[in-house]
């Protein structure tokens, strides 16, 4: 059966007028990001992607490679004389712009799209990518071993940072969101899940092909395309919001204690936040040792060490850390990579208010022995202060990583948080309370940046914080804490990773 395109880009199609005419140029091949300049493209934004995705899921899932079609919304914002997409995936079918062929290249994770006819600034246009090849890999210390990876059910995703151009092609950079839908087309008896909310189920020849819709824009790092023989769980609904878990058949006994604390979790961020941001939320628990949790869009990503090694002191509050995630980081997105402690700060210190109410702060673990924890939040920023410099120098500013590999350092994770305390106590509890609701409303569905923060937080405490803040996120030294004197920093030492801290600073989760 023909297929439409959604009414909504059927009538920017039609109705949009083209811009005056300009000489066709070519798009950058990347956005000039400080830390990946490679990623995204220049040139067009994305709006909608709609992705189908063929498993075979034989017997060797390892020897499965992938079959997917892409068809892209997007519009142009300069005349076009070609354009790129990011794909390093293992190949393509082929390339069609306006539904005619294009000649198409492939360049160091490139894919230079050159259409038939240069595309006009400010006009819509769809391009597709037919039967490209993704080949699932077993997770290893490879770091693009993860962005489509095997566990013993199936096959899941954890495509951040840069990893979402080896499943699929893409504009893969944060600062341009859009909508989705998918389409799993798996043996009959799978279950395949990706983001957003089932839309059907279509049983043909043996096969089922799973819908989704993803209304909300996501950035192309938050994609979740889980297959296999894992459990499916919907939970009903809770304030209005659906909740649905996935579960690896053998974490069951561990997974299913875990995943009914998501209720009182979403309770508990609402009532600081406000409203959640999307159609639908839940936990996908994967048989595999990752290393990391990862908030994939309204389904987190845990592997099952977070609940096997660990106890409740430790997944507890990191549960709380990726769903507040769905606010910090993916209803409003980082403009740019060097931004990433708008997400992980705020995931980190909603994590640890969390951890201090629920006594987890001060927990001793069987895991942990000989580490006694932090009685108060305070105790555990007073430990983080002291670590400021040494951070710093490793790893570059709280807002500034040195490179792609300090990217999720501690300093992102628990140095942007003690940035918020730093914040907290300059401005008071009531004005903090205040921009931070004001953040997740305010910036809803975009990818916005430091600067945006800096100035809404000066709005809100009216009085302008940009001296205070940029000393945090940018200096190269730890700058006084306010109310709090008598809080010192230590010594740089030459081992830049000799400084340690105790349970509270569990390995970071993206």
């Amino acid at each position: 059966m023909r297929r439409l395109l959604p009414a909504t880009f059927v009538v920017l199609l039609i109705a949009a007028a083209p811009a005056a005419a300009a000489p066709p140029s070519p798009g950058a091949p990347g956005l000039d990001d400080r830390l990946y300049p490679l990623l995204g493209n220049g040139g067009y934004d994305t709006l909608h992607y709609d992705l189908a995705m063929r498993y075979e899921v034989g017997d060797n899932p390892a020897q499965q490679s992938v079959d997917g079609t892409v068809t892209i919304f997007a519009r142009a914002t300069q005349s076009l004389s070609r354009f790129n997409l990011d794909f390093a995936g293992e190949s393509v079918g082929s390339v069609s712009v306006n539904g005619r062929n294009a000649d198409w290249t492939r360049e160091d994770g490139e894919l230079v799209i050159t259409p038939r006819r240069p595309l006009a600034k400010g006009r819509p246009f769809v391009v597709k990518v037919s039967h490209f090849v993704a080949v699932p890999t077993l997770p290893s210390d490879d770091p693009t071993s993860t962005a489509l990876f095997i566990t013993p059910d199936g096959t899941a995703t954890a495509a951040q940072p840069d990893l979402a151009h080896y499943i699929y092609p893409s504009n893969d950079h944060p600062s341009d969101k859009a909508s989705y839908t998918f389409r799993l087309d798996v043996p009959s008896g799978r279950v395949a899940v990706a983001n957003g909310v089932p839309t059907g189920r279509r049983e043909h020849d043996g096969r089922t092909t799973w819908s989704y819709l993803q209304r909300q824009p996501m950035a192309t790092e938050l994609v979740q395309l889980a297959v296999g023989g894992y459990h499916l769980l919907f939970a009903g609904r809770h304030r209005g919001v659906p909740i649905r878990n996935v579960i690896a058949p053998s974490l069951r006994e561990e997974g299913d204690p875990a995943v009914a604390l998501t209720p009182e979790h979403l309770d508990w961020m609402m009532e600081r936040v406000g409203r959640y941001p999307f159609d639908i939320y839940g936990s996908l628990i994967v048989d595999a040792d990752l290393g990391f949790a990862l908030e994939t869009q309204t389904i987190s990503l845990y592997d099952k060490i977070w609940f096997t090694v660990f106890g409740q002191g430790t997944w507890d509050p990191t549960m709380v850390h990726e769903l507040s995630h769905e606010w910090f980081g993916n209803s409003v997105s980082p403009e740019t990579w060097s931004d990433l402690w708008l997400n992980e700060g705020h995931a980190s210190w909603y994590e640890f208010v969390y951890a201090e109410e629920k006594g987890f702060l001060a927990e001793d673990t069987e895991n942990y022995p000989d580490e006694t924890g932090y009685a108060t939040l305070e105790e555990l920023m007073r430990a983080v202060y002291a670590h400021g410099d040494q951070w710093r120098a490793d790893d570059g500013p709280v807002a500034e990583p040195s490179s792609p590999d300090s990217l999720f350092a501690f300093q992102r994770y628990h140095g942007g948080a003690l940035v918020l305390f730093a914040l907290r106590e300059e401005i008071g509890t009531r004005a903090f309370e205040k921009l931070e609701s004001e953040w997740v409303r305010r910036y809803r569905d975009e990818s916005v940046g430091t600067d945006d923060f800096i100035a809404l937080a000066s709005k809100v405490a009216r009085r302008d914080l940009t001296d205070f803040l940029r000393d945090w996120l940018y200096g190269t030294t730890t700058p006084p804490m306010p109310n709090h004197p008598d809080w010192t920093v230590d010594p740089v030492q030459p081992s830049a990773q000799a400084a340690r801290l105790a349970p509270a600073a569990r390995r970071p989760t993206p």
